[in-house]
């Protein structure tokens, strides 16, 4: 099997530049469970500050900070509106009823996208056979949704009418980072609608590892007590800190260049027979797109363009996600469309022949 070369299946592959390997070697540690690793406070006072919060806490992974939000809003036996389709109730193993004690209530949205008017069909009267219904959820970026930023009018809506009926809102920002970039809006208006925002460091921006929970200050106190029963507590912890804090300096603006990588390869699959997308609905860095049935099932075609040293990952039985990053340049993105082109190159009619790229 050839190296692995190009790695489209998540930004989270992405490894450690020179220069942020650097600044990891020289960060300044202590003991964070001690509160005293100088590293990680900078970290977290930097975070608060971006999302227009109080406070922070820098936390191992996404999954942990989003269980420390819905924990810090819920009690064992009430429930959260979400969308169906979120990375919360999708991808998190279950872990708000596993570990919490929280159903999801889930809603199926557009491309991961609510309306309010969806939200009133959600029984909220103290009726002994519901959960209480405490929390709204939302995600921005929407992973499954493909990259899809949430509507900023449409947003501001939900959290009002959350807000007017006393529920708490959380949003999963792993990749809110993506939509400031993409939309000119900070991440400060993205988060200020919502009383708790997580947000992820190892994926677009490139850190090896953490997530960062940020909201008032009494609720961050609250969530060191969550983090450390999760077995979150770390101990010179300023080391992968320093990575955050390096990606947060050089990394973010950069996000553009993944952004017009995925229109790019959006474009150019949108070229090969047998393959459906549509360009103008990448919003960010993640490409959905979807093959004929004649043509080739998802992982039939992810395991040849993996054979290639193309990554690719079946997303549905036709259905294949590729995600650009900072380890993937437009001339990388040119080689992918050129392998998959190849590879169903006969598997459809009316296949053109090779294509040109300018």
């Amino acid at each position: 099997m050839p190296p692995i070369l190009l790695d489209f299946r998540s930004d989270t592959v992405t490894r450690p530049t020179a220069a942020m390997r650097a600044a990891m070697t020289e960060a300044v540690v202590g003991d964070d469970v001690w509160g005293e690793d100088p590293t990680a406070i900078r970290l977290q006072q930097r975070v608060a500050e971006l999302l227009g919060k109080e406070a922070a806490l820098f936390v191992p992974s996404g999954t942990m900070s989003n269980l420390i939000g819905v924990r810090l809003h819920c009690r064992a036996g009430d429930a959260m509106i979400c969308e169906s389709q979120c990375h919360i109730h999708y991808y998190e193993q279950g872990g708000t009823a596993q570990i919490n004690g929280v159903a999801t209530w889930p809603l199926a949205g557009i491309n991961g996208i609510l309306h309010v008017d969806q939200l009133e069909s959600v029984p909220r009267d103290d009726d002994s056979h519901f959960p209480r219904v405490r929390l709204l959820c939302l995600e921005n970026t929407h992973n499954r949704g493909g990259g899809r930023i949430q509507p900023y009018e449409n947003m501001v809506r939900l959290c009002a009418w959350a807000r007017d009926r006393q529920l708490r809102t959380h949003l999963d920002g792993a990749r809110l980072w993506n939509a400031a970039v993409a939309t000119g809006r900070t991440m400060a208006e993205w988060a200020r609608h919502f009383d708790t925002v997580s947000v992820c460091f190892s994926k677009g921006l490139g850190a090896p590892v953490g997530s960062a929970l940020a909201g008032p200050a009494d609720l961050i106190r609250e969530a060191v007590r969550h983090r450390k029963v999760l077995g979150g507590g770390m101990r010179q912890v300023g080391i992968v800190a320093a990575a955050a804090l390096y990606a947060l300096e050089h990394h973010v603006d950069r996000l553009a260049d993944d952004h017009a990588n995925a229109r790019r390869l959006a474009d150019g699959l949108h070229s090969i027979p047998g393959i459906h997308i549509d360009p103008t609905e990448i919003d960010t860095n993640l490409v959905y797109f979807q093959l004929d049935a004649e043509c080739s099932t998802a992982d039939e075609l992810a395991e040849r363009l993996g054979r290639r040293g193309v990554l690719m990952a079946s997303s549905g039985r036709q259905t294949i996600r590729a995600v650009t990053h900072l380890d993937i340049a437009a001339v990388d993105v040119d080689r992918a469309i050129e392998t998959v082109h190849e590879e169903l190159r006969g598997r459809a009619v009316g296949d053109p022949g090779p294509l040109l790229h300018g």
